[in-house]
């Protein structure tokens, strides 16, 4: 189904949505701007797409997004000759909005990005960071021993200073065109007059209930009249819509040194139950960092991501790299299943004990993805039966070393934004508060990010430090993985899921499925998943994929059938335009022009 058309209906022109200081890129004369029904016709068009599992097709610029209200706000944006850097704002100030379990104002983000007029990529490090007051202990009882996983994400304990707002300023004083205040209209006019719950979003409130009743104001919010919202009903949110305009209209200064940090510090500090440890200092203190990508070579490709404190572009890499020197036949394939799940296991390994916060722990990047150990690493894939035990390997050190294996948490949640211009940029953005509903405490109507969990709870191991325990002003490892495909130094693909630690095979699958199977961009991202972290391999249920359970059995693997709820987000830049899809298992859409 083709969506080059999506100007059908009448045309309304609003306030400029560009200031007169704005990039000098030229919008191209095909870009359009669309009126409301033109969007709403495009979204039901690109539901009927996804639903017949076709690629969404389009010429000018393309977005592949996690809700359709966040889509419609990016959209309008690229239609108007914004960037998708200036889209992405718009689409996260909805997200914040419609799917507020997932991201928002309150947590961290990491995204990549490829810059048409410079041929450059670029990564920014949005991620939370550690109270200056934190110690490795957070996360420990008075006995020294490891809190359960929600006795540490409910409430203030967990919460670290977010990076969102940070991230969506700084990548729009790079590369955005757009008046900064108009980004915030979609977002702001949702908020004030009201839109309608999904049902995921209802049943992911019904099924947390009684955490987020905790908080007073979630629970007045999620839970009116002592009920959780329904599917349906038209949710209001002015608080929100206020904050929304206070980032419009004075930019993120007052989000870290102004009401909203204070109202954030107070908010975690004053919890009862689970007391925080934040200061307007942390929040003060915020920037946003530029990290250098990591790529690893791949069936003529280079798959770029996003380095430490993101494990995600180096796992992704390795699992890819070790892969290289083996043929993966097909998506029937037992045994092409056997080599992507211990590859992945072979990954986590060293995952577990090399990768952290690069800023306070060395990390081996370039010997974990040096082609003669991925050589070496992938050798060990040569057998016919499951790997009996995986453990991690020893990447080339400039430096000596001693590390004990991560213990850290990370449950399913997340969003996932893909945008291509119609400029030729390319962003990849995966954003997170962590757990669904973060630490459910909120404040100027989102919720307050979770992220320190992702710490390791123990910050030792028979007395050898663990990489990923928690510091002073240390940013969490991450799972996320959003990534950009080059091929001769051009895009080819934009890519990205939610997911907790399963988002790096997620994606490393969906790139095997493009790349060495030639499925197409809605074909990749729909494809029943099977996964292998730690040696279970997990195999998605009701699916096509339950058949390749009996020989992985023979092949040696404990073998689980359970939900694998991803939410990947591709577009591919090809011969004859840009081809997008979008995961089935969630709610969300491409659009495209």
């Amino acid at each position: 189904m083709k969506l080059t058309s999506l100007i059908a209906a009448g045309i309304f022109f609003a306030a400029p949505l560009f200031a007169q200081e704005a990039s000098d890129a030229v919008a191209p004369e095909t870009t359009t701007e669309l009126s409301a029904v033109a969007l709403d016709e495009a979204v039901a068009a690109a539901q009927l797409a996804k639903a017949a599992g076709e690629a969404v097709t389009a010429q000018s610029w393309m977005l592949s997004v996690a809700n359709p209200y966040a889509a419609q706000a990016g959209a309008k944006v690229l239609s108007e000759g914004g960037t998708a850097a200036d889209a992405m704002v718009a689409v996260q100030a909805v997200l914040g909005l419609v799917e507020p379990q997932s991201s928002g104002l309150g947590g961290g983000a990491f995204l990549v990005w490829y810059d048409a007029k410079t041929g450059r990529l670029s990564t920014l490090d949005g991620r939370e960071t550690a109270p200056l007051a934190a110690r490795p202990t957070l996360f420990q009882d008075g006995a020294g021993q490891p809190l359960k996983f929600f006795d540490a994400v409910v409430g203030g304990r967990s919460v670290g200073v977010p990076g969102t707002p940070a991230l969506m300023q700084e990548a729009h004083r790079r590369w955005g065109k757009a008046n900064w205040a108009g980004l915030f209209s979609s977002g702001v006019a949702l908020a004030e007059s009201g839109f309608t719950v999904s049902a995921r979003l209802a049943d992911m409130v019904a099924g947390d209930a009684e955490r987020l009743a905790r908080d007073p104001v979630a629970g007045a919010y999620f839970l009116p009249d002592g009920r959780p919202v329904k599917a349906g009903e038209l949710l209001k949110n002015p608080n929100y819509g206020q904050s929304l305009r206070d980032l419009a209209g004075m930019g993120v200064g007052p989000f870290y040194n102004g009401k909203l940090a204070k109202e954030i510090v107070a908010k975690v500090r004053n919890d009862v139950a689970n007391p925080g440890v934040l200061s307007e200092i942390d929040f003060a203190l915020y920037e946003v960092r530029e990290r250098p990508p990591v790529c690893a070579a791949y069936r003529g490709h280079d798959i770029c991501g996003m380095g430490p404190p993101s494990s995600g572009g180096l796992t992704v890499g390795q699992i890819l790299g070790m892969l290289e020197q083996h043929v993966l036949t097909d998506a029937q394939d037992a045994n092409a299943w056997r080599l992507i799940g211990d590859a992945s296991r072979l990954g986590f390994a060293d995952r577990g004990r090399y990768i952290a916060d690069s800023d306070f722990v060395p990390v081996p990047t370039e010997g974990l993805l040096a082609p003669d150990y991925l050589v070496k690493r992938g050798a060990l894939l040569s057998g016919d039966t499951a790997l009996e035990s995986v453990a991690a390997g020893t990447p080339e050190f400039d430096h000596s070393l001693n590390l004990a294996d991560d213990e850290a948490i990370e449950l399913p949640s997340t969003s996932h934004i893909s945008i291509v211009d119609s400029y030729g940029n390319a962003l990849s953005m995966t954003t997170t508060i962590e757990n669904a509903f973060g630490s459910r405490l909120m404040v100027g109507g989102f919720l307050l990010n979770n992220e320190l969990t992702d710490f390791s709870f123990r910050s030792h191991s028979d007395g050898v430090p663990i990489a990923n325990r928690v510091e002073p002003g240390k940013r969490p490892r991450s799972s996320m993985a959003p990534t950009i495909v080059l091929k001769d130094g051009k895009p080819v693909v934009v890519v990205g899921s939610p997911g907790g630690s399963r988002i790096i095979p997620y994606v490393a699958k969906t790139l095997v499925a493009h790349l060495d199977w030639g499925l197409d961009a809605q074909q990749a991202v729909s494809l029943p998943h099977l996964i292998n972290r730690f040696g279970t391999y997990d195999i998605e249920e009701g699916t096509s994929a339950e058949a390749l359970s009996t020989p992985l059995q023979g092949m040696g693997y404990e073998v689980k059938a359970r939900a694998l709820n991803s939410g990947l987000h591709m577009i591919v830049l090809g011969e004859g335009g840009l081809f997008g899809g979008a995961d089935p298992r969630r709610e969300g859409i491409v659009l495209g022009q």
